[in-house]
C-alpha cells in the first residue's frame, strides 16, 4: 500500500484542529489563537516529538508506525471508520474489526429468518457452524444432535463420512483442498491464536488427508464459487455459493442460491414444502 502523504496531513490536522483541550482533560488557557488542539499538545498526548507531527502535518515525514498511528489515534479521539481512514492514507492495513467469537447478534437472527429462499448459514471463519435457517437445515441437516465441539466445517469434512456423502465423488478432492486452503488463510489471519491452533491440532491427529493437505501449505479465502450438493429426496442440485463479511471480524454468512430457471429452483420449492423435519428422516 502506498502512503498519501498530502491527504494525511491534511486529515491530521484537521482532526487535531476539530479537537478541543477541554475534551482531552486540558486547560483551553486565555489566549489561544489556533482552534483545536496546538500541535505540541498533540505530540504530547501521543507521546512523539512536536517537530515530527510538524512533518507529518506538513507532508515531509517518513511513513509513521502502526504503533505510531495507533498513538495519534487515540491522542485524536479518532472512531473507528477515523482510525481506519488514517491507517489506509498512511499506507497501512488497517488493525482488525471486532470478533464476536460464537455470540450471534439478534439481527443475525432475524436475517436468517428472513431468507427463507435461500439457504443460509452463519460460521465462524475457522468453520463453526453457529446458526442455520430451516432451508439450510432442510438442505444439510440438523447439527443438534452433534457435540458443539464438533460443529466445525472442517472438522465434519474430514472426520464424518457421512458429510462427504452429500456431495459428489467427483468433488471431493477439490472441496477438501479449498477447506484447507482457506483454514489456513483464517489461522494466519488470526495470528495462530489458541482457536485456531487446537482446530489444527486435532485436525492433524484425526486425518492424515488433512495433514497432507496442510503441508502443502496452500492459501485461499473462499468467498464464493459453484457447488454441487447431492440430498437424498431431490437428488443432486446446483448452487452459487456466496460467502458475505459480517460486521464481526470473525463471522461470515453463507449463501447457496440457485441459477435462475434451474432444476435447483424447484428442488428448494420441494424442500421448503417439506420442512426440516421431513429431510431430517430422509437424511437418518
Amino acid at each position: 500500500m502506498t502512503m498519501d502523504r498530502a491527504t494525511l496531513a491534511d486529515f491530521l490536522r484537521r482532526s487535531r484542529e476539530r479537537l478541543q483541550p477541554q475534551q482531552v482533560d486540558l486547560p483551553a488557557g486565555p489566549r489561544r489563537r489556533t482552534p483545536g488542539l496546538r500541535r505540541e499538545e498533540l505530540a504530547q498526548l501521543a507521546g512523539v516529538s512536536a517537530d515530527y507531527v510538524m512533518r507529518l502535518e506538513q507532508a515531509r515525514s517518513s511513513q509513521p508506525s502502526t504503533q505510531l498511528l495507533a498513538a495519534l489515534a487515540r491522542a485524536l479521539r479518532l472512531t473507528e471508520d477515523e482510525r481506519d481512514h488514517l491507517y489506509l492514507l498512511a499506507g497501512h492495513r488497517p488493525p482488525e474489526g471486532p470478533r464476536a467469537g460464537h455470540h450471534i447478534r439478534p439481527a443475525l437472527i432475524y436475517l436468517l429468518d428472513r431468507l427463507g429462499d435461500t439457504p443460509a448459514q452463519l460460521i465462524t471463519d475457522l468453520g463453526d457452524l453457529l446458526a442455520q435457517n430451516s432451508l439450510a437445515e432442510a438442505l444439510f441437516g440438523c447439527v443438534c444432535t452433534i457435540e458443539e465441539q464438533d460443529r466445525n466445517i472442517v472438522w465434519r469434512w474430514f472426520t464424518d463420512p457421512r458429510v462427504r456423502a452429500a456431495y459428489p465423488p467427483d468433488d471431493h478432492d477439490h472441496l477438501s483442498r479449498v477447506r484447507v486452503a482457506d483454514l489456513r488463510a483464517a489461522a494466519t489471519h488470526r495470528g495462530y491464536d489458541r482457536p485456531a491452533t487446537a482446530l489444527i491440532e486435532r485436525l492433524e491427529a484425526a486425518s492424515a488427508e488433512f495433514t497432507a493437505l496442510w503441508n502443502r501449505h496452500e492459501v485461499a479465502v473462499r468467498r464464493n464459487h459453484h457447488v454441487r450438493v447431492v440430498h437424498p429426496t431431490v437428488g443432486l442440485v446446483e448452487f452459487d455459493f456466496e460467502i458475505l463479511q459480517t460486521q464481526a471480524s470473525d463471522q461470515r454468512l453463507r449463501l447457496f442460491t440457485p441459477r435462475p430457471g434451474s432444476a435447483g429452483v424447484e428442488a428448494l420449492e420441494l424442500l421448503r414444502a417439506l420442512g426440516p423435519e421431513t429431510a431430517h428422516r430422509s437424511h437418518r
